[in-house]
């Protein structure tokens, strides 16, 4: 089966309100490929994080030899900021155009970019070198610019093939995507970083999703428009970005959502792409080890904690509609005092069960935002309202929470150098085999300081969490007022 020719909306609006479009087993299919899409997708985007002990290593060990609040950069802020303005052009077209068709062509380009990640090495042209730096950032560049047609026009396809009753569950079904992807980037490319290079690692996790890409374009069917909806739901010829922006400007349950996923995404995306560089320097785990004896177990846990939220929402959605608000709140609330373990404590296991612990209760939020940035907007302008949220969280979660962390790890160090009175080290030296060159007194200030900078720049950011629950569970206060398409009809 091949996807059909764009613009099938026709008028069919309402048509499958009570069963979703196509066959179950279809149906579940496709839920089930644009799933292992977003698995791909954050397979893809978390690579650079998984790899980050290697990377942060210096240039005569294999690495780069950057900063923390380089690495910050690299892994948020170079990826997000065209990721988040292109979403908004994506978004769009996905109003109008055969969004399979957008899907599969993104798949190929952040494919194709993750591959050239591997050729970080200075690169020539004409009179002029580009740094290996350089040519890292510009290959994330074009992984954000390829993701970023990825999730405005997958959630827009779920909401077109699942009944509302059954949205919350599908797209918290989705949302595992998340977390199974940086499990896979961790399982798979921990160990292949470990024992073949941190640039065979984005090779061998790139080139499979060109094959993913024509998967998704010959066995996807574009569903019409609408198709799913109560019949009852007004219709829209076409939404423009200031329509939308009116109609979201007198739901403030979508800027409560937004305001809350964007503070979780803030803390989540700098935690976990700090993560890896945090166990190597804390306790001493390899990039293997690090990746799979604690990413792995704690995103695991986190892909259950997703599921788990958005199916009780599910089930309790007719007597309480605003669940899939308040389940994902009080989550986040209860993961802070997690975190507050996690980085404070010196012993491994407290820490790993602050991290398994914290990413389970937490995650729920996931399906939350795509439920609620779904259903406050009619069926014209739901990839719109997506990207909209995913504008706001990406260029503020993904593009300034890694460099938060790394910008505040690297302030804490020298704020600690100059109360310790060190002087003449720049701390890349405490990484590697540079560290063998330093005094006694220097060494014995890095084997405190290093960890402990990072240590307490993830604490402050995994103490958010507690805010963002409270910001969600705001978002319950107008809930049902605001939703156009309630997921217990």
């Amino acid at each position: 089966m091949t996807a059909s020719t764009p613009n099938m909306d026709g008028d069919r609006q309402g048509e499958g309100y009570l069963t979703g479009f196509g066959s179950k087993p279809y149906r579940s299919y496709v839920l089930t490929a644009l799933t292992l899409v977003y698995i791909l997708n954050f397979i893809d985007r978390g690579l650079l994080s998984v790899v980050g002990p290697l990377i942060k290593k210096p240039v005569e060990e294999g690495g780069l030899g950057i900063s923390d609040t380089l690495f910050g950069l690299l892994t948020g802020a170079g990826f997000a900021v065209l990721y988040t303005f292109v979403g908004l052009f994506v978004a769009r077209v996905a109003e109008t155009w055969n969004r399979v068709w957008i899907m599969a062509a993104s798949i190929a380009v952040w494919s194709l970019m993750t591959a050239l990640c591997g050729l970080a090495n200075p690169l020539v042209i004409g009179s002029a070198t580009i740094g290996a730096v350089m040519v890292l950032l510009l290959c994330r560049v074009g992984v954000g610019i390829g993701e970023a047609g990825c999730t405005p026009p997958a959630t827009s396809v779920i909401a077109d093939y699942y009944p509302a009753k059954s949205r919350s569950t599908a797209l918290g079904y989705y949302a595992m995507g998340v977390t199974l992807g940086t499990v896979m980037a961790n399982l798979i490319g921990g160990p292949v970083a470990q024992h073949y290079g941190w640039r065979m690692a984005f090779f061998v996790l790139g080139l499979p999703g060109v094959l993913v890409a024509v998967m998704v374009w010959m066995t996807i069917k574009e569903p019409p428009r609408g198709y799913s909806d109560p019949p009852d739901v007004i219709k829209q010829d076409r939404a423009s970005y200031l329509d939308t922006l009116r109609l979201l400007s007198t739901k403030p349950t979508f800027w409560w959502m937004v305001a809350g996923c964007t503070i979780a995404s803030f803390s989540g995306y700098g935690i976990a792409n700090f993560q890896s560089v945090f166990i190597n320097r804390e306790f001493g785990l390899s990039t293997q080890d690090a990746a799979i004896i604690v990413n792995v177990p704690v995103y695991l846990a986190s892909a259950v904690g997703t599921v788990l939220a958005g199916f009780m929402a599910g089930k309790i959605a007719h007597r309480y509609p605003r669940a899939i608000a308040w389940i994902p709140g009080i989550g986040l609330i209860l993961s802070a005092p997690f975190y507050w373990l996690a980085f404070t404590t010196h012993d491994f296991k407290l820490a790993l069960f602050g991290l398994i612990v914290g990413g389970f209760v937490k995650y729920g939020y996931l399906a939350a935002q795509y439920t609620i940035a779904q259903g406050v907007a009619p069926r014209r302008s739901r990839a719109i309202s997506t990207s909209i949220l995913l504008f706001v969280q990406n260029l503020i979660g993904y593009g300034l929470g890694p460099l938060f962390i790394g910008t505040l790890s690297d302030f804490l160090f020298k704020q600690k150098m100059a109360t310790a009175g060190i002087t003449g080290l720049v701390r890349k030296s405490c990484e590697g085999k540079a560290k063998a060159l330093l005094d006694v007194a220097q060494k014995e200030f890095c084997d405190v300081a290093h960890p402990l900078a990072l240590q307490q720049s993830m604490l402050v950011t995994g103490l958010l969490y507690a805010v963002a629950g409270v910001l969600l569970l705001m978002a319950c206060r107008s809930f049902n007022r605001d939703m156009v398409v309630n997921h217990t009809t």
